[in-house]
C-alpha cells in the first residue's frame, strides 16, 4: 500500500505539473492577443524561453534555496519514491516560472530579450525563492515570526501573494523603470489608444489559464490524501464572482470580461482551502472590481504604461487575496477558521516588500549596466522584426 500511494502521489503532483505547465501557454496566448501584431512573435518566445531559463535557474539554484533540497545525487537517490520530489520540484518550478511569464505582459512592446532573459535567471534563481521558502518552506524565521506575533501564520494555500502579488509587484518596478511606450502618452496629454490586436487569441489564453489554474490551486495539496473539492468549488466561484462583475463594471468589454475571471482566481489562491463557497464568490467579484477600476486608474490617470495589466491583476488583486484569506476564512464567515487577518497582513505586506525591492533592485541594475529598452526605431519596427527578423503573419520577404 505505501508503494501504491507514493506511486498516486508522484502521478498527481504530475498532473498537477502539467496543468500549470500548460498555464504558460495561456499567458502566451493572452499577451499575443493584447500586444500590437508587430509584436506577436516575441510575446509568444518569450514565454517558451523565459520557462527554459527559468527551469535551469530553479533546479540548480532556486529551489535549494527555497528548500534546501538539492539534487547533486546519482539518478538511483532521485527515482526513490517513485521520484516524487523531481515531480514536487517539477510542480513548483511552474509556479516559480510564473514570475517572470507575469512580469513580461507588463513589459512586453519595448524590452529587450536578453536583459529579460538575465532577470528572469535571477529572479526564478533568487529572488522569488527567498519569499517561498519564507512562506512554504517554513524558512528564515518569517513564518515563526509572525505566529508568535499574532496567533497564527501566514496562510496563502496556492500563492495569491507569494505567486501573484509577487510577480506583480515586480512587475510594476519593471514598468516604472522601463517607461511607456513610445508615443503612448502624448506632450499634449493626449493618449493613443493601442487596442488588443485579436480578441480571439485574447480569450483563447484566459481560457488556458483558467482551465490550468485548478491544476494550480487543487494539486497544491501536493499528495492525494489532501486533495479538497472545497478548493475546487472555491476556485470556479471565485472564477464566476470576478467573470460577472467585470463585466458589470467594464460595460461589456471583452478584454474586462476575459480578464475578470483571471482576477478571481488570483484572489482565491490564498484561501481557496478554507472559504465557503458563498465567500469565495464575493473575494473573486470584489477581484473583478479591482481589475477594472485600478486599471483604467493607473493606463488614463496614472498614465502608467502596463500593457497588460499585471499590476491590477496579480499585484492588487494577490494583495486583496491574501488579505481576504483573513476574512472569509474565518469562522464567523462559514470559513473552515485556523487564520488571522493580523498575520495576513503582516505576510502580504511582506511579499509587497519584498517584491518592490528585489524588482527595483534586479531591473534597476540591468538597466545601468547594460539597458532594458530596445532603440526607437526598433520599437518603431516591433519586437518581431527587430529581434526575431520575422512577423507573425510575414506575407512579403524580409531582409535585416
Amino acid at each position: 500500500m505505501d508503494q501504491v500511494k507514493q506511486g498516486t502521489d508522484a502521478l498527481f503532483i504530475l498532473l498537477g505539473a502539467i496543468m500549470v505547465l500548460a498555464m504558460h501557454a495561456g499567458f502566451a496566448f493572452l499577451e499575443l492577443g493584447t500586444v500590437r501584431q508587430k509584436n506577436q512573435v516575441n510575446a509568444l518566445v518569450k514565454i517558451l524561453v523565459d520557462f527554459a531559463v527559468s527551469t535551469i535557474a530553479y533546479f540548480f539554484v532556486g529551489y535549494t534555496v527555497a528548500y534546501g533540497v538539492d539534487f547533486y545525487s546519482g539518478a538511483g537517490v532521485l527515482a526513490d519514491k517513485n521520484g516524487y520530489e523531481l515531480v514536487k520540484f517539477f510542480f513548483l518550478l511552474t509556479f516559480a516560472a510564473a514570475i517572470p511569464a507575469i512580469v513580461s505582459g507588463g513589459i512586453a512592446e519595448r524590452a529587450r530579450f536578453g536583459p529579460q532573459l538575465l532577470a528572469t535567471a535571477v529572479l526564478v534563481g533568487v529572488v522569488y525563492p527567498l519569499f517561498e521558502g519564507a512562506v512554504w518552506g517554513g524558512r528564515f524565521g518569517l513564518q515563526a515570526w509572525i505566529e508568535a506575533t499574532t496567533g497564527a501564520a501566514f496562510h496563502d494555500f496556492a500563492g495569491s501573494v507569494v505567486v501573484h502579488a509577487v510577480g506583480g509587484w515586480i512587475g510594476l518596478a519593471a514598468v516604472l523603470l522601463l517607461g511607456p511606450r513610445s508615443n503612448r502618452y502624448r506632450k499634449d496629454g493626449a493618449i493613443s489608444a493601442h487596442p488588443p490586436s485579436s480578441i480571439p487569441f485574447l480569450s483563447l489564453g484566459a481560457w488556458v489559464l483558467a482551465v490550468g489554474w485548478f491544476g494550480f490551486n487543487v494539486m497544491s495539496a501536493q499528495t492525494i490524501d489532501k486533495i479538497s473539492g472545497l478548493v475546487a468549488v472555491n476556485s470556479l466561484m471565485a472564477m464566476a464572482g470576478g467573470t460577472v462583475v467585470a463585466v458589470l463594471v467594464g460595460r461589456n468589454d471583452p478584454g474586462f470580461a476575459y480578464n475578470g475571471p483571471l482576477a478571481g482566481l488570483v484572489a482565491v489562491c490564498a484561501g481557496s482551502d478554507v472559504m465557503h463557497p458563498a465567500g469565495a464568490l464575493v473575494v473573486g467579484g470584489v477581484a473583478g472590481a479591482i481589475f477594472v477600476f485600478m486599471f483604467t486608474l493607473t493606463q488614463n490617470r496614472w498614465k502608467i504604461d502596463d500593457v497588460l495589466g499585471v499590476w491590477p491583476l496579480h499585484g492588487l488583486c494577490g494583495v486583496w487575496g491574501g488579505i481576504a484569506c483573513g476574512i472569509f476564512g474565518s469562522t464567523a464567515l462559514g470559513g473552515l477558521g485556523g487564520v488571522n487577518l493580523g498575520a495576513q497582513l503582516i505576510g502580504t505586506l511582506a511579499g509587497v516588500a519584498w517584491a518592490l525591492t528585489g524588482g527595483f533592485t534586479v531591473y534597476g541594475v540591468i538597466r545601468a549596466v547594460m539597458g532594458l529598452r530596445l532603440s526607437q526605431e526598433e520599437e518603431h519596427i516591433g519586437a518581431d522584426l527587430s529581434i526575431h527578423r520575422i512577423g507573425a503573419t510575414p506575407d512579403r520577404e524580409v531582409s535585416w
